[in-house]
C-alpha cells in the first residue's frame, strides 16, 4: 500500500485488483463483507479534513486510487507498480471479466430508475446479465431498520458484490453502514461511474484522464455544481501532499 494524506491507497495495479476480487468471489471462500473504496482527489482531501473520515476510509479493506494525482504521489514515494484505478474502469472490467462466472451482482445507487438502467446496460455493453438487485437509496439518511431490510434484500438475492453509485463521502459511509448487516464478498463505492455506464454524463477522453485533467471537463460540463468543489480540492490537494513531502525530507 501507498500512503497518500494519512490514507493507504492500493498500489498493485488495476489488473491485479480486478482479479482478486473475482477470485475472492469464489463459492469456496467465506462472505467478509470487504468494504472497497475508488478514492480520488476529493476523498483523501475530505478525509484528511474530517478525522471521522479518515477513520471510515482506513477501515476499508481497499481504496483504489481513483485518479493520477494519488498515483503520483504514491509513485514518488515508491509504489513503482502503482495505477490508476479509476470507480468506471474498475466496474466496468469487473463486469466484464466475471460475465461468464457464478458471480452476482447488486447495484445500489443513482437517482430513481438509474440503477434499472445501469442493469440493462451492462448486459448490453459487458455480456454480464446477473445482476440480481437493484435500490435506489433516498436522499436523506436511511435508518438502522432500513439499512437492516435492504441487507436482508441484498443477502436474500444472493449477491456477491454490492456496487454502491453515490458521491463522496456519503457512498463511503453508506458502504460501513450496510456492510453491518451483510453477507456478501464486497461492497464497492465507485461514484459516478452508474451515471457513465448508462451514459447520462459523459467521460473525458481517454488523453485527459491521463493527464489528470478530467476534473477540468467535469467542471466544464457542470460547472454550477462542481466549481467550489473543484477551486477547493485540486489546490489543497497539491499543498497538503507538497506540504508532507517536505516535512519528511527534513
Amino acid at each position: 500500500m501507498a500512503n497518500v494524506l494519512q490514507i493507504d491507497l492500493y498500489d498493485a495495479g488495476l489488473d491485479s485488483a480486478v482479479s482478486e476480487v473475482i477470485r475472492q468471489c469464489d463459492s469456496s471462500l467465506p462472505p467478509q463483507n470487504r468494504c472497497i473504496s475508488a478514492t480520488g482527489a476529493h476523498g483523501l482531501v475530505t478525509a484528511f479534513k474530517e478525522p471521522a473520515f479518515k477513520e471510515v476510509l482506513n477501515s476499508f479493506y481497499w481504496n483504489l486510487p481513483d485518479g493520477m494525482p494519488g498515483v503520483w504521489v504514491g509513485k514518488l514515494k515508491g509504489a513503482s507498480n502503482m495505477t490508476r484505478c479509476y470507480g468506471p474502469d474498475f466496474f466496468r472490467y469487473v463486469f466484464a471479466n466475471s460475465a461468464s462466472k457464478p458471480i452476482n451482482h447488486f447495484l445500489c445507487g443513482g437517482q430513481e430508475g438509474v440503477a434499472n438502467e445501469l442493469k440493462k446496460a451492462v448486459g448490453r455493453k459487458f455480456d454480464n446479465y446477473k445482476v440480481v438487485g437493484t435500490f435506489c437509496p433516498p436522499f436523506r439518511e436511511m435508518s438502522d431498520d432500513e439499512f437492516r431490510s435492504l441487507a436482508d434484500t441484498i443477502n436474500r438475492s444472493g449477491a456477491n458484490i454490492v456496487w454502491i453509485g453515490l458521491s463522496t463521502p456519503k457512498q463511503e459511509r453508506f458502504a460501513r453502514r450496510l456492510a453491518q448487516w451483510t453477507n456478501v464478498n464486497f461492497i464497492v463505492t465507485v461514484g459516478a461511474a452508474f451515471d457513465f455506464h448508462t451514459d447520462r454524463v459523459a467521460q473525458a477522453p481517454g488523453w485527459m484522464q491521463k493527464l489528470s485533467l478530467e476534473w477540468f471537463f467535469r467542471l466544464m460540463a457542470e460547472p454550477k455544481r462542481l466549481y467550489k468543489r473543484y477551486l477547493e480540492i485540486v489546490p489543497l490537494f497539491i499543498f497538503l501532499n507538497v506540504k508532507e513531502i517536505f516535512s519528511t525530507v527534513k
